[in-house]
C-alpha cells in the first residue's frame, strides 16, 4: 500500500497533468459555475421564478427578463437558475448511489471470484441487455413522477459500468505483496477490501462517476421533457423545453436557452472525466 508521502507525490502528480490540460480545466470551470449557481439560486434569482403575469406572456429577451418569459409570463431566467438546482441534485445522487452499488459488487466479485464472481457478472451483464433509458421510462411510468423516485431509479440502473472497472482493479490488485502482507497478519476480508486495496482502484471510479453525473443530467432532461420527470410548477430544463416546443416558432428562447444549459452542462463533466481520466494515466507522467 503506498506511503503517505507516496500519496502526496501522486496528488502533486495528478494536479500538475490536470492543470497541463485546458480542456479539462475548461470543465471544471464549468462544473463549478453550475455548483456556485445551484447553490446561489435563491440570491440570484431577479423574480419568483412560478410567479404568472398575463401581462408579460412570451416577452422575448431583455433587461428586465435577459431569457425572456414563457406562456404563462413567468420569468425564463430565474427558472433556469432554478433548474440548476435540480440538474445538479439528480446528477450529484444519482451518480453517487450507482459508484456505491457498483463499487460494492465490482469490489465482491473482483476479491472473492468464483460463485461470487460469476453470480454478480451474470446479473450485471442481464443488466446490460436492457436498454437503460426504456427501463427508465418504464419504471417511472409505473411510479409517481418525483425527483426522488427518477434520482432512485437513475442511480439503480446505471452501476454497471463501475462494477465492470472495480472487478477489473480487484483481479489485478489482490495479489499484490501489500494484500499478501495484510492476510498474513490476520486481517479480516473487509479491512483488506476497503483499507488496503479499494483506494488504490478508485481512480477509474472516479472518472466512471464524473462522466456519471452528465449522464444522470442528460436523462433527467430527457425524462422531464418527454413529462415523466420534474412535474410544473417546479422548474427543470428538460420541462422548459417541453413548455416551449409548442412556442418554438414565436418563442425561441424557450428552447435555445435550456438546450444550451444542457449541452455546456454536459460538455464540462464530460470534458473534466476525460481531463481526471488522461492525469491519472501513468504514461502522461512526467
Amino acid at each position: 500500500m503506498s506511503t503517505g508521502g507516496e500519496y502526496r507525490g501522486l496528488w502533486a502528480q495528478f494536479t500538475h497533468n490536470l492543470r497541463a490540460n485546458r480542456l479539462a480545466l475548461v470543465g471544471l470551470v464549468v462544473v463549478l459555475g453550475l455548483l456556485v449557481v445551484a447553490l446561489g439560486a435563491p440570491w440570484l434569482t431577479p423574480h419568483d421564478p412560478n410567479a404568472i403575469d398575463v401581462e408579460a406572456i412570451l416577452l422575448p429577451p431583455s433587461l428586465s427578463h435577459p431569457f425572456g418569459t414563457d406562456e404563462l409570463g413567468r420569468d425564463v431566467f430565474s427558472r433556469m437558475i432554478m433548474g440548476s438546482r435540480v440538474s445538479l441534485e439528480v446528477g450529484l445522487i444519482s451518480a453517487g448511489l450507482a459508484t456505491l452499488i457498483g463499487v460494492v459488487l465490482g469490489a465482491l466479485a473482483g476479491y472473492y471470484g468464483g460463485w461470487v464472481e460469476s453470480t454478480v457478472m451474470r446479473f450485471t451483464d442481464m443488466m446490460l441487455c436492457f436498454p437503460t433509458f426504456f427501463l427508465i421510462l418504464a419504471v417511472i411510468a409505473l411510479l409517481e413522477p418525483s425527483i426522488l423516485n427518477i434520482m432512485a431509479v437513475i442511480g439503480l440502473t446505471s452501476w454497471m459500468g463501475v462494477a465492470r472497472l472495480v472487478r477489473a482493479e480487484f483481479l489485478s490488485l489482490k495479489e499484490r505483496e501489500y494484500v499478501v502482507a495484510a492476510k498474513s497478519l490476520g486481517a479480516g476480508d473487509l479491512r483488506i477490501i476497503f483499507r488496503h486495496i479499494l483506494p488504490n482502484a478508485m481512480a477509474p471510479v472516479l472518472v466512471a462517476a464524473t462522466l456519471g453525473v452528465a449522464g444522470a443530467i442528460l436523462v433527467e432532461s430527457g425524462l422531464s421533457f418527454l413529462g415523466l420527470g420534474v412535474q410544473p410548477p417546479e422548474a427543470s430544463w428538460g420541462n422548459i423545453l417541453n413548455q416551449g416546443k409548442a412556442n418554438i416558432e414565436i418563442a425561441w428562447w424557450l428552447s435555445l436557452f435550456p438546450g444550451l444549459a444542457i449541452l455546456v452542462t454536459v460538455l464540462g463533466y464530460n470534458l473534466l472525466g476525460e481531463g481526471i481520466r488522461d492525469a491519472l494515466d501513468p504514461r502522461l507522467t512526467d
